[in-house]
Formats: structure tokens, C-alpha cells, sequence
């Protein structure tokens, strides 16, 4: 019984910890849908309309997030995006690895020092989920290509 406790221990918090990770780029799209459906449920839309309002300017905030790294060219622009949705990921990494480590750790300093690695591990799962929407871009100033060399075709290709 001992063995199974411990083996299903390990089980749930790896389980809790994958999803940590997969969701860490939510962070953002859940604080707008969550600040949204709050403000319009204090505005009188009822629980109904205030879950569909939520959860749809948290989808439009991720799309939008997402489209904008994909499309565009500027590697600021990127960058930038990318941060807006790191930053909050990696805050709520930072609360949730502290949290953990007061479970078995006594000393602030170490649940400092581990809340803060969690923070930045995190943030770079964010960082690294919304990067793969970004495309390589081409080579050349905005990927313009002017008088391209045309191939040379000889008596031999036309042969073939």
C-alpha cells in the first residue's frame, strides 16, 4: 500500500507539473478573460453572458497574440509580443514554485532561490510556445527579391 502511495504521489505531481508547463502560455488570454467576465458581470450581464464574454476575449486575446508573432517582420515587434505574454507566465510560475516549496522547505532563501528558477523555466516555456508561431524570415531587407538571376539554360538542357 505504501508503494502504491508513494508511485501515484510522484504520478500526480508530475501530472501537475506537465501542466504547469502546457498551460504557462495561457497566462495572459486567462487574466484578460478572467478581468473581462468580471467587468461584465458587474455590469449586469448575468453568469452566462459574463462566462461567454470572458471566454471569448480570453480565445481573441491568445489568436490575436499568436496571428501578430506569426505575421509579423520585425523582430522587435516579436519581441515585444512574446514579453507581454512571458511576463505573466513566468509571475504565476513564480507563485505557484513558492507555493510548492513551502511544503518541504524550510528555509525562505531556498523557497526564494526555487521560486525564482521556476519563474524563469516557465517563462521560457512561454517564450519558447509562442515562438514557434514565428516563421523563419527571409534573408534581405523584407524578403524583396530584385532582379533575380535567371538560370542559364544550355544546348545540353534542351537536349533532355
Amino acid at each position: 500500500m505504501l508503494a502504491l502511495g508513494l508511485v501515484l504521489n510522484r504520478l500526480g505531481i508530475g501530472l501537475f507539473c506537465w501542466a504547469i508547463f502546457a498551460l504557462a502560455v495561457y497566462a495572459l488570454p486567462f487574466f484578460v478573460a478572467l478581468s473581462v467576465g468580471m467587468l461584465a458581470f458587474r455590469d449586469g450581464t448575468g453568469v452566462f453572458g459574463a462566462l461567454l464574454i470572458g471566454i471569448s476575449s480570453g480565445a481573441l486575446t491568445l489568436a490575436a497574440g499568436q496571428v501578430a508573432v506569426a505575421v509579423s517582420r520585425s523582430l522587435t515587434l516579436r519581441v515585444a509580443i512574446a514579453t507581454v505574454f512571458t511576463v505573466p507566465a513566468a509571475i504565476a510560475g513564480y507563485q505557484v514554485i513558492f507555493a510548492l516549496s513551502q511544503i518541504g522547505v524550510p528555509s525562505l532563501a531556498w523557497r526564494e532561490a526555487f521560486a525564482c528558477l521556476g519563474a524563469v523555466c516557465i517563462g521560457g516555456t512561454a517564450w519558447t510556445r509562442l515562438a514557434v508561431f514565428a516563421g523563419t524570415l527571409p534573408s534581405g531587407s523584407a524578403g524583396a527579391v530584385v532582379n533575380a538571376p535567371e538560370p542559364v539554360l544550355t544546348a545540353a538542357a534542351h537536349e533532355r
